[in-house]
């Protein structure tokens, strides 16, 4: 059993998709947004698309959805971190 929702053919027309490719774009955004949201893990959205992790990431990124979602000092921390470590290897 699973969940039906139903657009009208007129969105297959204005989109220029046939159905099959609809279906999967909606599914991606669907299933992008609530990994965004915490909802649902990557490992639950995979399984839906019938894809492995890292093509459900793939997919995330070639959908403009941020794959790695980092907090403001997380993202601070993680920048200083590459750099420390660029400096690092150019010293060798």
């Amino acid at each position: 059993m699973g969940v039906n929702v139903v657009f009208p053919d007129e969105l297959l027309v204005a989109s220029r998709e046939d159905r099959e490719a609809f279906t999967r774009r909606v599914k991606i955004y669907t299933l992008g947004q609530m990994y965004q949201q915490g909802k649902i893990s990557s490992g639950v959205a995979a399984r839906v698309l019938g894809c492995d992790r890292w093509e459900f990431y793939r997919l995330l990124t070639e959908h403009g959805f941020s794959v790695i979602d980092y907090a403001a000092d997380e993202e601070a921390d993680e920048a200083q971190t590459s750099h420390e470590l660029a400096e690092q290897l150019e010293r060798r």
